[in-house]
């Protein structure tokens, strides 16, 4: 059934916050494995440095592949219970356990240690990608109303920076509640509270979101079609293709001071506020995420959209011409940044949602699968690319640890942390302003779907002079 009743489309609150929580949840798989694990693992469980850079590395790149390939298995899934909530509901019990094991491995010799870590990263990460993809694909599923789908994608990501925060602050909370001490038996005690909380989480509230949020029933998906004819047909989707270069390149940006924070707040305002500061990014971005919802309602997703880029992007400039003691200065600057923070993740999720109604006008097929696994890889490329050119122009600036930094290397910090991000956003910004789709237009694109799925023909709402049988 294909719904063009807005009313009958609209999504309860209650529906929207069941959707939401898993995000929440799953964001452990974020900071803890990312940031604190790597170094749980060399210093304390006692791996060697180099194989652990190779297994992460490996890693990276066999979780770049399995994204399309579980969005393109889930978008052909048929069963009873829909095509996301099997992957979903199964795949939360071995991110679970994954989890569990990963975080609390036994003491054993180093080899034993080196294949623990390996088998249970590959193990998350697979699971992970398992429950991430399909889950993402039930969200354009749930409303097709224009408006009603930028509250259900900002209700979502705002979970998932909340859940960030938390995942983020998890250790030292853990620490501080146990009271327990710095040494190699203290963490592991601090990773065994974190597996022991978060896996029973991650369980209930994606059981809860399968049980509570029921998929469409869709036609079988056309099995002639492969996976690479699908991926060029993909491409092919114009608005899709402006959406995610430009969200790729303004991700590319943002990753750099999320990489860089730390160095900045020591070593070019001399100030040890970082945690603080970070915490202060986080609040702003969920606060105002309310009020980004009623920009877009009141103007349109792309006008909302860019003012969050300007918004991000303007007051993150100033950045730049600080230094040491601007404390205060730099504590305003990240609230006026993030102001537009949570919008630039919000509503690029319900622009790509309205993307993909135009591949269904356009091909006959819903494959938000396909879709949200193309657009993992862009976030995961983005923040690789963050990383890795954030440290190595760093390095070859003369970064040393610990000591006072050269001009040059706090010219290189202020340059990485706020100028090359901003450019990043105005190039994503220029691309931004060539997306086609507005409310009317996906208005417009919802009705020929419909009289398409009665038999008849239509024109393309971008392309009026041609006519789809």
């Amino acid at each position: 059934p294909v719904m063009t009743d807005t009313k009958a489309n609209f999504v309860s609150i209650q529906k929207k916050l069941t959707y939401a929580l898993p995000a929440f949840s799953l964001a452990v798989v974020g900071i803890p494995v990312y940031v604190y694990l790597p170094k749980f693992y060399t210093d304390v469980v006692g791996i060697d440095l180099v194989s652990l850079g190779y297994i992460l590395f490996s890693v990276r790149i066999f979780d770049a592949l399995t994204d399309p390939a579980i969005g393109y298995l889930s978008d052909r899934t048929q069963t009873s219970y829909g095509r996301r909530r099997p992957y979903i509901a199964l795949g939360s019990l071995f991110v679970a356990a994954s989890m569990y094991f990963l975080f609390n491995p036994p003491a054993a010799s180093t080899a034993v240690e080196t294949v623990w870590f390996a088998v249970f990263i590959y193990a998350l990460f697979l699971f992970w990608t398992v429950v991430a993809v399909p889950y993402e694909s039930l969200g354009p599923e749930i409303t097709f109303d224009y408006n009603d789908r930028t509250s259900l994608f900002a209700m979502r990501d705002g979970f998932l920076i909340a859940g960030t925060l938390a995942a983020a602050s998890s250790p030292a909370i853990i620490q501080w509640l146990f009271n327990l001490s710095a040494d190699a038996d203290g963490e592991r005690v601090k990773f065994f509270w974190i597996s022991v909380l978060y896996a029973p989480l991650i369980i209930a509230t994606c059981w809860w979101c399968v049980l509570a949020v029921k998929e469409v029933p869709r036609p079988g998906m056309d099995k002639q079609v492969t996976f690479w004819q699908g991926l060029r047909q993909v491409m092919r989707n114009r608005p899709f293709v402006i959406l995610l270069v430009a969200y790729t390149i303004s991700a590319i940006g943002n990753n750099l001071p999320a990489t860089l924070i730390l160095f900045y707040v020591q070593y070019v305002l001399e100030s040890d506020l970082a945690d603080l500061f970070l915490l202060v990014y986080f609040a702003t971005g969920i606060l105002f995420l309310p009020g980004w919802i009623w920009v877009s309602r009141k103007t349109g997703k792309k006008f909302a959209w860019l003012a969050s880029m300007v918004m991000n992007t303007g007051a993150f400039i100033g950045v730049f011409f600080l230094g040491p003691g601007d404390v205060l200065a730099y504590g305003i600057l990240v609230f006026l940044s993030g102001i537009g923070f949570g919008a630039t993740l919000a509503i690029p999720s319900a622009i790509q949602a309205d993307v993909i109604d135009y591949d269904e006008l356009l091909t006959g097929e819903r494959r938000e699968g396909q879709y949200i696994g193309l657009w993992s890889i862009a976030k995961k490329m983005a923040a690789a690319l963050g990383v890795g050119i954030g440290l190595s122009v760093l390095g070859f600036a003369g970064y040393t640890p610990n000591v006072e930094q050269s001009e040059q290397v706090r010219l290189t910090l202020r340059t990485l942390y706020a100028l090359v991000p901003s450019v990043c956003n105005i190039l994503a910004f220029g691309i931004a302003l060539t997306y086609p789709i507005s409310r009317r237009i996906h208005k417009d694109i919802r009705l020929a779907i419909a009289l398409r799925h009665d038999g008849q023909s239509v024109n393309n709402p971008l392309k009026p002079s041609q006519i789809l049988a």
